[in-house]
């Protein structure tokens, strides 16, 4: 890892501690860290079905277990919103000096494992200001923007650390719970974790995310 990449990841989560910090003092400064925009269609703890409006994320595809594909994924993606990428702002003029633009930290962060979780897509949310045209373009060429539409999950929320052992867990939890509504997965389960490393465990938020029919 380049010490300049380190900077960026260390900035990345100190952004988002702060933001967690004031929110749970009730500050209005909590406001600051974006979620994407659902509505709660059914909930009954610890699960719920969400209603997701379309969204954009960045996202990249890493090698490794989920911890280090997490690390190297939120690496990247950090280095891309915090100023290595190209505005496009411009209106389609020329310019010749391409400007870097900073782009809000969002939260949550999600891990989606692919085939046998050898490859994981890791991927930001990128704030509602921004549509796919005027987000800046990535300089780095394994850091894609993709447009999501809307979506239907089930979710199921957990505190504490995240392991393995407690991912399989849970998506098994969700699983059963989905079967017995004789609802239909449509996808790969997601990692969604909202909170920095050193926060307390118990007041961590963690959600696994299954798209249903």
């Amino acid at each position: 890892m380049t010490l300049n990449n380190s900077c960026l990841t260390v900035q990345a989560w100190l952004l988002l501690g702060i933001a967690f910090s004031f929110s749970l003092i009730g500050s209005p400064i909590a406001m600051a860290t974006e979620e994407p925009s659902y509505r709660v269609v059914e909930q009954s703890e610890p699960f719920e079905i969400r209603q997701y409006s379309p969204l954009i994320v960045a996202q990249v595809e890493v090698p490794g277990d989920l911890s280090e594909a997490s690390s190297a994924g939120f690496r990247l993606i950090a280095n891309y919103i915090f100023g290595n990428n190209i505005s496009v702002r411009d209106g389609g003029l020329n310019i010749a000096e391409p400007v870097p633009e900073k782009i809000a930290m969002t939260v949550p962060v999600i891990a989606e494992g692919k085939g046998d979780k050898k490859t994981w897509l890791i991927q930001f949310v990128m704030p509602k200001q921004y549509t796919i045209d005027t987000l800046p373009k990535p300089n780095n060429p394994q850091v894609k923007l993709v447009q999501v539409g809307p979506q239907k999950l089930a979710v199921i929320r957990f505190t504490g650390f995240v392991s393995d052992d407690k991912v399989q867990e849970k998506t098994t939890e969700l699983m059963a719970w989905i079967k017995s509504r004789n609802e239909i997965a449509l996808g790969n389960p997601r990692l969604a974790r909202y909170n920095p490393p050193w926060s307390i465990p118990w007041m961590r938020r963690n959600e696994i995310l299954i798209p249903i029919q």
